[in-house]
């Protein structure tokens, strides 16, 4: 059996003129980045033709070690829907370099449903996360450059109160805390800093809610950075920070137009985690698929507790979205982890234990429809899986109102989805409806908060701690209380507890604290042990990445 590497080394790659033609746009319109990648320019964001289109959401029950194939499942449903007649672009976040050499590898899809350069998509790209990172970084070098000349070119900074950390696109746990300032009077003032990895950054949120450029440069002036020594709130506008900001993001705010394995169109742009940030793709990039294209297939990232509800009551929220339907990706082999088989035994067929873990999938099932979207699941097949768990997950989902549909993506790539694809845009055509929001904006922090702990995961309460409880002041005080609420919590459960698998009964949520992103436009709530700076594995996947003498890389996945 090939490698995802091998597989996507092996495929025939069209110019990308030739797959900007398949949009209607002129090779001299989008903006070259050797032969097979490309920027597209704003102006082809058409907002009338684009509430015309289907938006089509791809999300997941819990992942688990095993992977569920959310992205791949992405590429391969639009490969099938092009196949079948309509014409489709996949639209997706662009990869971290963190979990490329740690443990989730590479973030192209796989086997037959990849997006391509393949390679290049995973390392570095076209440069947006660097140019993230370097934004990041350009405020947090004016902020101490501004605590230095003390009110000399700007407010005179708290350094105590400072908020703003440096971002950087690793996994690197030695970041996490940090001092600053050390080396004398020409060294700065010392303080405590860190890092957030590129990801996790501010700047990353704001380019993926950003409608344009203007709205990228506004959006970052507004974003918090600590008091001066009379409590008055600063932010990157009254220190000139965000003007030089977007100028570094000129390029950066362009999605990136690449292609699949069978040649689909394919946008990929922003990458903000889901357990720490909104965990979709850029609003621009979304808008760009919808103007040229009848469909468009994306995903929100890790389950649909996280990645998806924030894609409802964030996204769509500023943006005026609304997907016409949504599929659930599940596998057999995460539904039996989830029913409490070791990741050592889940290809062994269990028919207890997959009866058990179906109460997972069940529960993302009801959390969909309280969105008042319709929805499918794809199980997303495996070479292990046996025809009687595969009949069993469709018997079940059939039982609880929803159609169960198997997808061979990856070892068929568009070929293996087209009843899904016929499934998905059959729903999406006969839609009538607009998504239903979780929660009022205008709500007080808790009863969004509790909202969502109590529907969305579950949960019987939701407890603030004292520090929490002084973060919430400083927000109201602020005037900060009615944004929308972006929850940190782990993806590995529906609870805050990464070890309650399953459908967990019975639990409270605790919000340890509060983080402001007002840049971004929503407040961060962060609850269990949640870092915004990862580390390695004891085996990171760096250790089996490599390139040869002729340029040849081995390794990705």
């Amino acid at each position: 059996m090939k490698s995802d590497i091998e597989i996507a080394s092996s495929a025939k790659m069209k110019h990308i003129d030739e797959i900007a033609s398949q949009l209607g746009i002129p090779s001299d319109v989008i903006e070259h980045y050797g032969k097979y990648k490309a920027k597209l320019p704003l102006s082809l964001i058409d907002e009338e033709k684009s509430e015309k289109s289907n938006l089509i959401l791809v999300s997941a029950m819990s992942p688990t070690p095993a992977g569920e194939g959310k992205t791949t499942t992405s590429i391969g449903l639009a490969q099938a829907i092009n196949k079948i007649g309509k014409n489709c672009t996949v639209v997706l976040r662009e990869p971290s370099l963190g979990p490329v050499f740690g443990i989730k590898g590479g973030a192209a899809g796989g086997g037959y449903s990849q997006v391509l350069p393949m390679e290049d998509i995973n390392l570095h790209f076209t440069g947006d996360f660097s140019a993230i990172e370097k934004a990041n970084n350009l405020l947090a070098a004016m902020i101490e450059n501004c605590i230095h000349h003390n009110n000399g070119n700007g407010p005179c900074l708290d350094p105590r109160t400072i908020i703003w950390k440096r971002s950087m696109d690793m996994n690197d746990r030695s970041l996490r805390n940090i001092v600053v300032g050390l080396g004398g009077v020409l060294g700065g003032v010392p303080r405590e800093g860190g890092f957030n990895i590129t990801a996790a950054s501010e700047i990353m949120a704001i380019l993926c809610l950003a409608k344009d450029l203007k709205d990228l440069k506004e959006r970052m002036g507004n974003i918090f950075v600590g008091f001066t020594f009379d409590k008055k709130p600063v932010y990157a506008k009254d220190i000139k920070a965000n003007g030089a900001m977007a100028a570094l993001l000129k390029d950066a705010v362009k999605p990136n137009l690449v292609q699949t394995i069978e040649n689909t169109p394919a946008i990929i742009h922003g990458g903000p985690f889901a357990n720490i940030a909104q965990g979709t793709n850029s609003l621009i990039a979304t808008r760009m698929g919808l103007s040229l294209s009848e469909y468009v297939v994306t995903e929100a990232g890790f389950g649909f507790d996280l990645g998806a509800e924030k894609f409802f009551d964030i996204k769509c929220g500023y943006s005026g979205l609304s997907p016409k339907a949504v599929v659930l990706v599940a596998t057999i082999r995460a539904l039996k982890y989830h029913g409490g088989v070791n990741v050592k035994e889940l290809n062994m067929p269990n028919l207890k234990a997959l009866e058990k873990g179906m109460a997972n999938l069940e529960k993302h099932v009801e959390n969909i429809k309280t969105f008042n979207v319709d929805a499918v699941v794809a199980i997303n097949k495996f070479v292990t899986d046996t025809d009687e768990e595969i009949e069993l997950v469709s018997k079940k989902c059939s039982e609880r109102g929803i159609k169960a549909i198997v997808a061979d993506v990856w070892g068929k790539g568009g070929d293996g989805a087209m009843e899904l694809a016929h499934g998905v845009t059959k729903i999406a055509e006969n839609c009538k409806t607009r998504y239903k929001p979780m929660y009022d904006w205008n709500w007080d922090v808790f009863k969004k908060v509790e909202t969502i702990a109590k529907k969305i995961y579950g949960a019987n309460a939701v407890d603030f701690t004292a520090k929490a409880k002084k973060d919430l002041k400083k927000i109201e005080n602020l005037g900060l209380d009615k944004l929308p609420v972006c929850i940190a919590k782990t993806q590995k459960s529906l609870s805050d507890n990464p070890k309650l698998l399953g459908r967990p009964k019975d639990f409270v949520v605790t919000v340890r604290e509060i983080e402001i992103a007002s840049g971004a436009g929503f407040i961060i709530p962060i609850t269990g042990d949640i870092m915004r700076m990862p580390g390695l594995s004891a085996t990171p996947a760096a250790q089996s990445i490599d390139i040869d003498e002729n340029g040849n890389i081995t390794g990705l996945s």
